[in-house]
């Protein structure tokens, strides 16, 4: 009995089953307006119908109900009669007790045949004996079915009957009658049976078809796991994230059956080499060994045969009669441990666990003969199998045959079958397999490889076609199979071994391109920059003849400045690699350099010129079919077009190329394009769009740095959001994972992320020192769109900090720095003028200049470049400037048509700001609406504060501390709390106690809705509620 069987480890967390779980709840909902309520669930062994049924009997308890279980028990061939219905009857006896008795009344002797408990309490015939005519069966079921209504009468009854395969034919008849008989009471009665235990002649299959036929029964099938909802179970089991690998091995191997998935992933956590438990394996056995020998041998012969073994092949190999090797087949299909294949040439197991049982069984004489019949009969016929499956099969039957000779060559034929599939994953484990045969194939079998055979990315140094395949071609191959496989982990170890083995001064070549890998792959770990080893790689190959790795060890170089120090030199590096690619027919490497020297265009000005070249590279890499090509150029294309402003064009660029790699290139390819579409959303704030993809990306991509990439962004939407702790964990998060990293495009946003933080925190000094320490480190060519954003920040905190006066020297310094270095910066887009104008107003309204004309422009600019957050951002600052200047001008008319105007902004900017889901600013505008006596309206004249309500316009704005609903007292605590001061300091300023100084700080903290004193100290700063500090 499956259900029997102790497993190691059960998920705690309830996972999946949303539909089933909510087909139950609507039941038993049914069930408490007094209609009784019939289920049969079912599934396979192992799906999880006990685990559905707890966790909603745990459902139903809490929710008041009375509930109760029963099992069929097997006996041999038999089930015990009544034994679900009696068990679920003696669980409601203990928890109803002298109710029940009650309800049984005087028929309390009836039915002590199903409740031996209500036997004392039995009246016997005047004979002593009991009626046992069939009337007297039906009269049971009646009165079982009465005793039910009334217990569940007043209360809502759950019974649930577990395992009807197992169960008696008695039993069968009296769920029958309760499931036609039942019409009132609050009673939900639930079945479950196992469905690959129903054969065709199964006494379960009769009710069945009687069930189907009442419209009162629910039926619920339950289906295996999704890949997704293993992870889920694995996680609970583990109480740790799972790596992705080993939700592939144990998806890929329970089929989703989460009691599969139970013992797997715990006997892959212990280090189980065959991953099966010996409970499992002997339980998975059971029925295998009941069958004749001949059957048995046909499932061992099937099991090492793969997924699906053709009949003729396995004619080839069972070594029986064709008449006995159709009745042992017969027989396995009749015990339900083979099926035949859905095309209905070959058979295949029920189960892929049951396979491996088998399969872990055998002999290891006995395994190795098998698959060396498979392979001789194979190389024999090779018709009996698929062509695209021949390769792949015989490399397998060779290498589980033991025979290195014949396994070595055939492995390396499929993998390069597999990489012309692009089935890097597969690629990578078959060249691995062949590295493990190396040392066991004889030399003159090695000395009969070629690399033109069977090395596709090495050796590029134009060797004599009768050079035999070396080691060092093989491990060149692996670093390419395991990176492009997404096991950057393996690639760079690989690629350190072969270092290893070189001498630079004999082998330039081989060096020189392990050490361009090794670069790559560094960078991708995020454990440097990678620059060593690409410039040692220049060094070895100056002066060699043209190449194949010397331009693809330029095209890297070029790439790398591109990213690091774009500049002239930086162009000419990719041009130079252009042209030696094209003179040594290199094409992917050409279009590589082609597409990195359109980057360092589009970085260095020409923005047109640069965007026609990486196109043009992506029409080639789709026209080619190169899966890190089209990855690559969509990506950097996306990108480009990002940095301009024009995202809309960026997403449609990504999500071709997201397309266009979905069956071609591994999912961390998929990850870099999703995370290129997440940032554009961002921009164009679509913001929970924007949080799917990353969030994506970030959990199937590879590499330190594209995570670390990610989870800033992740960063930047919660600090948007108003959720600044998870935001300062998101930056500490990625700045972890740019530890050694040296590019600009993560340095400089996680420094804007990280001081946009501090402001929000109220910590501005910390805030200077940010965008400080980012100055003193100079500007790199290319890098302009990431530094406006910076400065932006970096102006706006200035003129938020509470203490910072316009006549300090630091600060007037600091500001000079700002505007010099944005003076210098480029803006060839829109978008980058928008900021420019932006820099400008922060640093007037810093200087303690409202300038509504300088924030006019800004919104003007923002307006047509799809970035709704800084639209409405700077929308605020210029309803604040209006009210500002029209409040000092004294002129009635004008400080009128400054209110009006402000308004609508404000309006404009209090609607953007809740589409995008930006609390903070939503706040700020609100704020400032309550403090001038504005009203917040929607187009339609609602008002546009979620029910908020509107304060009356007026002649002169509120006192604004009065207009946050602040007391005098908590006006003065607010004052004290904004000059940096202390419970203890302030309870001594005020004459109160340090206590009473607490609870005005917490009532304030409230009623400005921040979350800590130096948030209030900048949000008092920001709405001007107090013009200067105190001491």
């Amino acid at each position: 009995m499956l259900s029997n069987v102790q497993t190691q480890s059960v998920s705690p967390v309830f996972v999946g089953r949303d539909s089933e779980m909510t087909r139950l709840a609507d039941a038993l909902a049914r069930a408490r307006a007094g209609e009784p309520q019939g289920l049969v669930v079912s599934g396979e062994a192992g799906v999880g119908k006990t685990r559905l049924t707890e966790e909603f009997l745990a459902a139903a308890a809490l929710s008041g109900a009375v509930t109760a279980v029963g099992g069929c028990v097997e006996i041999g061939a038999d089930g015990l009669p009544f034994a679900p219905v009696s068990t679920a009857l003696r669980s409601l006896y203990r928890q109803l007790g002298d109710e029940l008795t009650a309800a049984a009344g005087n028929q309390a002797g009836e039915l002590s045949r199903l409740l031996p408990e209500l036997g004392e309490h039995r009246e016997m015939t005047r004979e002593g004996r009991d009626s046992q005519d069939d009337d007297g069966r039906v009269r049971l079921f009646e009165l079982t079915a009465r005793l039910l209504e009334r217990l569940a009468a007043d209360r809502t009854v759950v019974l649930v009957l577990e395992d009807l395969h197992w169960g008696d034919r008695s039993t069968r008849e009296l769920l029958a009658y309760l499931f036609r008989s039942l019409h009132r009471g609050r009673l939900v009665i639930v079945a479950t049976y196992r469905s690959d235990d129903i054969h065709r002649r199964h006494p379960l299959r009769p009710f069945l078809a009687e069930l189907d036929r009442l419209r009162t029964v629910d039926r619920i099938e339950l289906s295996r796991f999704s890949r997704a909802e293993v992870r889920c179970q694995i996680t609970g089991i583990l109480a740790a994230e799972p790596e992705g690998g080993m939700v592939d091995r144990v998806f890929e191997r329970s089929d989703g059956n989460p009691f599969f998935v139970e013992e797997l992933a715990v006997s892959i956590q212990q280090g189980c080499s065959s991953g099966l438990s010996d409970s499992l394996r002997d339980l998975l056995l059971v029925r295998l060994e009941t069958l004749s020998e001949d059957a048995q041998r046909a499932a061992r012969i099937v099991a090492e045969g793969g997924t699906t073994v053709e009949y003729p092949l396995l004619a080839a190999v069972a070594g029986l009669s064709e008449d006995d090797l159709i009745e042992a087949l017969r027989a396995c299909v009749g015990a339900n441990i083979l099926l035949p294949s859905e095309d209905g040439d070959g058979y295949r197991f029920r189960h892929s666990l049951v396979r491996e049982a088998v399969s872990d069984d055998l002999l290891p004489g006995e395994r190795s003969r098998i698959n060396r019949r498979y392979a001789q009969a194979l190389e024999a016929g090779p018709g009996l199998v698929r062509t695209d499956e021949r390769a792949a099969r015989l490399a397998s039957y060779w290498y589980y045959a033991h025979d290195p000779a014949k396994a070595l060559p055939a492995v390396l034929r499929a993998s390069v079958e597999a990489r012309h599939r692009h089935a890097y994953a597969e690629q990578h484990r078959l060249l691995e397999r062949a590295l493990e045969l190396w040392e066991d194939t004889p030399e003159e079998i090695r000395g009969e490889l070629r690399p033109a055979d069977y090395a596709e990315v090495y050796p590029p140094c134009g060797c004599h076609p009768d050079t035999p395949l070396s080691f060092l071609d093989l491990l060149a191959e692996i670093t390419v199979s395991a990176r492009l496989s997404g096991e950057p982990e393996r690639a760079f170890a690989v690629a350190k071994r072969a270092l290893r083995l070189i001498d630079d001064t004999t082998d330039a070549l081989r060096a020189a391109w392990f050490r361009a890998q090794r670069s790559r792959l560094v960078q991708d770990l995020g454990r440097g920059d990678g620059w060593e080893d690409v410039g040692r790689a220049q060094e070895l190959l100056r002066g060699l003849p043209p190449s194949a790795v010397h331009a693809d060890v330029l095209a890297f170089a070029a790439a790398w400045m591109m990213i690091h120090k774009s500049g002239e030199e930086a162009i000419a590096t990719a041009e130079r690699a252009v042209d030696l690619a094209r003179l040594v027919g290199a094409r992917e490497t050409e279009l590589n350099a082609r597409l990195t020297l359109g980057l360092l265009h589009a970085d260095s000005g020409d923005v047109e010129g640069g965007l026609v070249l990486a196109e043009d590279v992506c029409r080639e890499a789709r026209k080619l079919g190169l899966p890190g090509l089209i990855g690559r150029s969509h990506g950097n294309l996306a990108s480009v077009l990002e940095g301009v402003g024009r995202s809309h064009d960026a997403i449609a660029v990504a999500t071709e190329g997201i397309e266009l790699v979905r069956e071609i290139a591994t999912r961390s390819v998929r990850a870099y394009l999703r995370g290129n579409e997440g940032e554009s959303l961002f921009s164009l704030g679509q913001w929970e769009r924007s949080e799917a993809a990353v969030q994506w990306a970030r959990t199937n991509g590879s590499g330190r740095m594209a995570a670390g990439g990610q989870t800033m962004y992740l960063g930047f939407l919660a600090l948007r959001r108003g959720r600044t702790g998870a935001a300062d964990e998101y930056a500490k998060s990625a700045r972890e994972s740019f530890l050694h990293d040296t590019q600009p495009q993560h340095l400089i946003p996680i420094r804007t992320l990280t001081l946009e933080i501090a402001v929000r925190r109220g910590r501005f000094d910390e805030a200077r020192t940010v965008l400080a320490d980012a100055l003193d480190e100079g500007l790199v060519p290319g890098t302009s769109r990431y530094w406006w954003p910076l400065l932006a920040a970096g102006a706006a905190a200035e003129a938020d900090a509470p203490w910072m006066t316009v006549d300090d020297q630091d600060r007037a310094a600091h500001l000079r720095r700002i505007r010099t270095t944005a003076a210098s910066l480029p803006r060839l887009a829109p978008v980058w003028e928008a900021y420019a104008l932006l820099v400008e107003a922060e640093l007037a309204r810093a200087e303690g200049q409202p300038a509504p004309e300088r924030w006019a422009a800004v919104v003007r600019a923002f307006e047509p470049v799809g970035r709704p957050y800084e639209l409405a951002q700077s929308r605020y600052r210029w309803a604040e400037a209006l009210l500002a200047t029209g409040h000092e001008t004294g002129e009635a008319r004008e400080a009128r048509e400054s209110r009006e105007e402000a308004g609508a902004l404000l309006t404009l900017a209090h609607t953007a700001a809740g589409t995008l889901g930006a609390r903070p600013l939503s706040d700020e505008v609100a704020l400032l609406a309550q403090r001038a006596r504005l009203s917040l309206h929607e187009p339609d004249g609602r008002d546009a504060r979620d029910g908020a309500r509107a304060v009356p316009a007026a002649d002169e704005p509120a006192d604004p501390a009065e207009a946050l609903g602040l007391t005098a007292r908590e006006r003065d605590v607010l004052r004290l709390v904004t000059d940096g001061r202390t419970n203890r300091q302030i309870a001594e300023e005020l004459f109160i106690s340090p206590k009473t100084a607490s609870v005005h700080v917490s009532n304030i903290l409230a009623k400005l809705n921040v979350s800590g004193r130096g948030e209030a100290a900048a949000l008092a700063h920001r709405l001007r509620l107090f013009t200067v500090p105190s001491v």
